[in-house]
């Protein structure tokens, strides 16, 4: 989701970078600004966003008349910032469209989630699904689907299978996926390592003493085969 474009609209220059800054620290990487309405729509008319974050008290043209122009032409998810909270405004905001509502000062924490939760609803992602040779893992579930059987992936289990799917097909080092379940400093882990690559393969595998999904390579690694990559279920 931290790749969508989203659109800023603040008349507060200062305001105006420091929600900016907020974003960018967060992992978003697709900011836009604008300091008055009609810049914005000009901005969304060009470019539309994916999202907007607009300020309700702009001189000139309100956050509401934004809105409302907006709403003419699209359905993309808009949320609405100011600097009072009384009943009124809300209303007038979610009557003319507006996803949701928050009022200044607010938390940066408190804002990242009312967006984050935003795109969510706005832009459904649909699970990931990986098809092995003897079962399919559903990694939003943490799920392993084999026959009529199921089974949960543990924690490390978890981390491990999904970081040779991010790598399917290639070999992934010994110590990347110690690191990448125990942190940096991973010496000694390797037995572990072994064992929860045995447990896991349990539960992808038909025959776990013959894995065809998950390989070991000789003094490098290990190396997930799937079947078939994609994001839908079938």
């Amino acid at each position: 989701m931290k790749d969508k474009s989203i659109l800023i609209v603040d008349d507060e220059t200062g305001l105006l970078e420091m929600l900016q800054s907020i974003f960018e620290r967060a992992g978003y990487t697709n900011i836009t600004t604008a300091t008055s309405g009609r810049t914005a729509l000009k901005i969304f008319r060009e470019h539309t966003p994916d999202m907007v974050i607009l300020d309700v008290m702009m001189p000139g043209m309100d956050g509401f008349t934004v809105l409302k122009e907006i709403r003419k032409i699209s359905t993309v998810p808009v949320l609405m910032l100011t600097a009072r909270g009384e009943a009124d405004d809300k209303f007038s905001g979610f009557e003319n469209g507006a996803d949701d509502y928050l009022v200044k000062p607010f938390l940066s924490k408190e804002l990242l989630l009312r967006v984050q939760a935003i795109l969510n609803r706005a832009y459904p992602e649909k699970e990931r699904i990986v098809h092995l040779a003897a079962s399919t893992v559903n990694l939003d579930k943490a799920k392993v689907y084999r026959g009529e059987e199921i089974f949960s992936l543990t924690a490390k289990e978890f981390t491990l299978f999904e970081k040779l799917f991010e790598n399917a097909g290639r070999i992934v080092t010994t110590g990347s996926l110690c690191e990448t379940v125990c942190g940096e400093i991973w010496e000694g882990y390797e037995n572990t390592l072994v064992t929860h690559i045995r447990h896991l393969r349990e539960k992808i595998e038909s025959n776990p003493s013959k894995p065809v999904s998950l390989l070991n390579v000789k003094g490098l690694g290990y190396r997930l085969i799937v079947k078939e990559r994609n994001n839908e279920i079938n």
